[in-house]
């Protein structure tokens, strides 16, 4: 099925387009309140639990990067966007927890997985983009983020910020995976001022070691403006764009 222009799809796509520049209104507010140039921070749709249909309504809306949290949904949405929207410039990237054993699946149509928060995950996309390379499927490096754990708890997923170093340096050190920055959710026992605060500076030092890992992916619907404030360069953001959270599929 394709996106529709009939009147459903039609009050759809107006809705998305209202929140869309509603969106932008506010990214740019952020901007000027932190002296940033607005053309450094980009909206990054995560589409979880919404319909390819909606993707490509974005599409035309002018967005080209979309974020997923898991791959067994992700991997059947972007082959749909491709068949609904053939040849847009679309690049997914994956924000959710990885399991290991996803990591060959996640390689074929990820262009950004933003959740690499251990040694093993690393060593496991490594092999996964080797061997889609010797496939065919891929003819150049993964782009990754390393997910950052601000607040240290093991249950939430990320790298604890002291450990962010070394993790780094194998991603560097890999020739399969190229390190792009950081990115991290602000605990909810924390002020996102204090977490993105923290987390500025653990990026910072990162930077200074690993000169491509210059972004920095960090707010959300409720917290973008303080992301911003302290740097972010992506915002990832669902509810305020596409609405409340869908039933995931069966």
């Amino acid at each position: 099925m394709s996106a529709r222009s009939d009147g459903a799809g039609d009050v759809r796509t107006a809705e998305l387009a209202a929140a869309l520049a509603a969106l932008r209104e506010r990214i740019a507010a952020a901007c000027a309140a932190a002296g940033r140039d607005p053309d450094g921070v980009r909206l990054l749709p995560v589409t979880k639990t919404f319909p390819a249909e909606d993707v490509a309504r974005l599409v035309d809306l002018g967005q080209a990067e979309f974020g997923e949290n898991k791959e067994q949904e992700a991997g059947p949405k972007a082959a749909e966007l491709a068949r609904l929207r053939p040849g847009a410039p679309a690049r997914w990237h994956m924000v959710g927890r990885l399991q290991r054993n996803k990591a060959r699946a996640v390689v074929r149509w990820a262009g950004v997985v933003q959740s690499v928060d251990s040694p093993r995950l690393a060593d496991a996309l490594v092999r996964a983009v080797a061997a889609a390379r010797e496939a065919g499927e891929r003819s150049e490096p993964l782009d990754v983020l390393v997910q950052a754990s601000i607040d240290g708890d093991p249950a939430r997923g990320g790298c604890p910020l002291p450990d962010l170093p070394a993790l780094a340096d194998k991603i560097a050190q890999s020739g399969e995976l190229t390190l792009r920055g950081v990115m991290a959710v602000a605990p909810r026992e924390m002020t996102p001022d204090a977490a993105f605060s923290a987390l500025a500076t653990a990026a910072d030092r990162l930077r200074n070691d690993h000169p491509s890992a210059v972004e920095l992916s960090a707010g959300m619907s409720g917290d973008l403006e303080q992301a911003i404030a302290h740097g972010s360069t992506w915002v990832r953001v669902g509810t305020a764009l596409l609405g409340g959270r869908r039933l995931a599929s069966p």
